[in-house]
């Protein structure tokens, strides 16, 4: 805050958009909205509404929780009456972190997030200016401690564990929403605190990128297209092994083909110090030489952490380079072809010699294929 000449930070979170408030707070809203305050003196105070008073509470590491009534749930226009909630206000907490008499800067990480009402209504009541500090917690996220590497690794392991389940059940004749049911109960079973998504496709609908399941009968020789995020403490691993089911074409088998010898071009280059574009060029190559670039639809690769996708997210002319305590997560794709689509989105940690796989899994699946 002193480097960017905050007076405080504004840290917003909701139900989908919590990954910041869940770094600084641990507290991750449900229906409703949440922020936590945080000044140069004093303690942060974790901002919350009604009816998530007790799970704030429950979740909170700090223990500074007030109710506001700008928070209330977004989904309905109703007054909703909380005869039992002792509200505060934005223009007392304002006045309690310094902002008194008008001026300042308010630093507001989440501002993409909120709706340009509640940005009013914040503004006016700290009477200051609004500073876009999302870059803050960006760079504070994007590489992470033995302790968040612990989360991802077992948020990897639920997934990792759900999608060996479902790749052992016999799934032909199920609807894809059946079959999206087993490996979502399997990672509850395994401890997953959460199931961020599911995307879930077969035969030709896998080329609607990131579709959800349907009533789609799962047919014999049909591509199976299922991303599996879980969380688990607030961190999100997602896991995918592209494979079909039955007697499937030599035309699938290209794709699953090309998509696991693109994984293991790029691995070499995940490592610190190495340029991100390295890793690009690498996949994209792969993809070029087998005459399939036309099917790649984006970069192969983003960082991970609170939220399923987080910086960096590295294209062929990105000259930063992998820092060691990163953790990245590959999305190496193809979609549209004959044979069906998918991809391939395995964890990793970056060390300064390479990369520690999240998903022991998938990297068993892809080596069993390449005969290693």
């Amino acid at each position: 805050m002193k480097r960017e000449g905050l007076d405080a930070l504004f840290v917003y979170g909701d139900e989908y958009r919590k990954e910041n408030l869940r770094y600084v707070s641990n507290f991750w809203p449900l229906f409703e909205r949440g922020a936590a305050v945080i000044a140069p003196t004093g303690g942060p105070i974790v901002l919350c509404a009604p009816e998530g008073q007790k799970v704030c509470e429950e979740m909170s590491i700090w223990s500074d929780i007030r109710i506001v009534p700008d928070f209330l749930c977004v989904t309905v226009p109703d007054t909703i009456v909380y005869p039992q909630a002792n509200y505060t206000n934005f223009s007392a907490i304002a006045k309690e972190v310094g902002f008194s008499g008008g001026g300042g800067r308010l630093g507001v990480v989440g501002l993409d997030a909120m709706s340009a009402a509640l940005t009013t209504t914040i503004e006016k009541a700290f009477h200051a200016e609004i500073v876009d500090a999302n870059s803050i917690l960006f760079e504070l996220r994007r590489t992470k401690s033995p302790y968040e590497i612990a989360c991802l690794t077992e948020a990897a392991r639920i997934a990792d564990q759900a999608y060996r389940t479902l790749m052992k059940t016999d799934i032909i004749g199920m609807t894809e929403i059946q079959a999206a049911g087993i490996i979502e109960a399997a990672a509850r079973k395994e401890g997953a605190e959460h199931i961020i998504f599911n995307v879930f496709a077969s035969g030709a609908r896998t080329a609607t990128i990131i579709g959800r399941p349907t009533s789609k009968i799962i047919e014999d020789g049909d591509m199976i297209m299922c991303a599996l995020a879980v969380q688990y403490e607030g961190y999100v691993a997602t896991c995918e092994a592209p494979y079909a089911v039955g007697h499937y074409s030599d035309e699938t088998k290209r794709v699953i083909d090309v998509l696991i010898h693109a994984s293991a071009a790029g691995l070499p280059y995940l490592k610190g110090g190495e340029p991100m574009k390295n890793f690009v060029l690498a996949v994209k190559k792969v993809f070029r030489d087998a005459g399939l670039e036309k099917y790649d639809l984006y970069p192969p690769l983003h960082g991970s952490g609170c939220a399923e996708a987080e910086s960096p997210y590295p294209n062929e002319n990105t000259n930063a380079v992998f820092e060691a305590g990163m953790t990245v997560n590959t999305d190496i794709s193809l979609f549209g072809l004959s044979g069906g689509s998918n991809r391939i989105e395995e964890g990793f940690v970056i060390t300064e010699t390479g990369a520690q796989t999240l998903s022991p899994f998938v990297r068993e699946y892809c080596q069993k294929w390449l005969g290693k």
